[in-house]
């Protein structure tokens, strides 16, 4: 009986699946020191959106810099979710191509995450790029004293 008992188990052991994490690929910088670190980068204003995300679930959005926005580009409420920030992303990476009159210029999103912000909130974002075919984006730490106002303002 005991044999019979080890070979079950070792039968299902075999013969199970086990379940595969689900991940995202992402492309990081090099370890490396960059020789370029001091330069700033120029990223082109028409396509370019920002995400912030504050605590309590809240974030805001915007076109463009949030010195100069692009038109109709000021701040903006919204939730997650597919009535939500979805909808506004979805909007650009059709109008973009549009506007720029090239096809292959697509839409960079810039996400921040506020230090009140959660890691379910920054998973839930990088969700919606995959969801959107967002092609370029990036995860920055930087948040200027405008955007560090408007964090200030989502979390009271």
């Amino acid at each position: 009986m005991v044999d019979l008992a080890f070979l079950l188990i070792t039968f299902f052991m075999l013969t199970t699946s086990l379940s595969k994490p689900q991940s995202m690929d992402l492309g990081l910088p090099d370890k490396e020191e960059d020789k370029t670190k001091d330069k700033p980068i120029k990223v082109d204003q028409v396509r370019t959106m920002t995400i912030i995300m504050g605590k309590d679930n809240k974030i805001k959005w915007f076109h463009g810099l949030l010195e100069s926005p692009e038109p109709g580009g000021s701040p903006t409420d919204a939730v997650y979710g597919k009535n939500g920030i979805r909808k506004e992303i979805l909007k650009r990476v059709t109008s973009i191509p549009q506007a720029t009159g090239d096809k292959d210029k697509g839409m960079i999103v810039i996400i921040k995450p506020s230090k009140k912000s959660t890691y379910r909130n920054l998973v839930d974002v990088l969700d919606e790029m995959a969801i959107c075919n967002v092609p370029t984006y990036a995860i920055v730490n930087d948040i200027s004293d405008e955007e560090q106002k408007l964090v200030n303002e989502m979390n009271k």
